[in-house]
Order: C-alpha cells, then structure tokens, then sequence
C-alpha cells in the first residue's frame, strides 16, 4: 500500500520502479528533465531510521537512477534534495542538472538555476501524454540499467 508521498506524487500512475524498500517516481512537475522523487517505503519519518536493508536497496536504486538518467537526460550533475517540509515521509527529490536546456517530445526543459542550486520553480508542469511518454522512454532506459 503506497504511503501519502507515494500518492502525492501520483504512485502508481507515475510510477518508474519499485523495490521492497523504495519507490521510484517521476515528478509531476520538471524543475530539469528527468525529475523524480525516491520515496523509503518503510514507516519512517527519519532518515536515520531507515533500516540497513532499506540503505542497501537505496544504493541499487540511486545506481540505476543515475545510469538512466545519464541515457535520457545526459546529465552534467545531479542533485538530491531531502526538503521533507510537508510532506513527512523519507524521500529525495532527485534532480538531474545541466547548462542550457535539454528537449523532450518537442517542449523545453530549461535548468533554469544552473550553476547555482536548484530551483523547484520554474517547472514544466507534465500533462498525461507527455508524462506517459517520459515514463516510457525512462522505463527503457531503466530496463538497461539493470545489469
């Protein structure tokens, strides 16, 4: 059952992967393309409190992120922020960052704040078509990353 983080931002609709410990999710809105957000599964509030296998499956899930966005995005740095202000379950939001913009399915996605830290806003709001075709596309990638 998905917690009120993984239902936030749209689990299972947006769904890339799931592990036992940790959901990975394609945000809504796209400071930079290829924006997610990894979401601890476990009941916890704190980051310290995540179990050492909930650690050890967060390890293979950042590398697989990282391989797939490296093929999709083509990224120059990424970040990964844990804001946890509003909503209170362990999560990053990880944003791939690079200089100028990046095109996907004919709409730019400018990082606007590069090479300063990131900005949440300005963001390109996905519509259901565009999200679907971005999961597709990462969805591939992230197959790839497996081995």
């Amino acid at each position: 059952m998905a917690n009120a983080t993984e239902t936030k931002f749209g689990d299972p609709a947006m769904r890339l992967a799931q592990g036992e410990r940790w959901t990975v999710l394609l945000r809504p809105k796209q400071p930079t393309l290829g924006s997610l957000v990894l979401v601890c599964r476990e009941p916890v509030r704190a980051f310290s409190d995540v179990s050492v296998e909930g650690f050890a499956e967060m390890r293979a899930m950042v590398r697989r992120i990282e391989a797939t966005l490296r093929e999709v995005v083509g990224y120059e740095r990424i970040n990964y922020l844990m804001l946890m202000m509003v909503d209170p379950d362990v999560h990053l939001h990880v944003i791939p960052r690079y200089a100028g913009a990046r095109e996907f399915a004919g709409t730019s996605f400018p990082d606007a704040a590069w090479p300063g830290p990131p900005a949440l806003e300005p963001a390109v709001a996905l519509d259901a078509d565009a999200a679907a075709a971005l999961l597709e596309t990462l969805r591939d990638a992230w197959s790839r990353a497996a081995g």
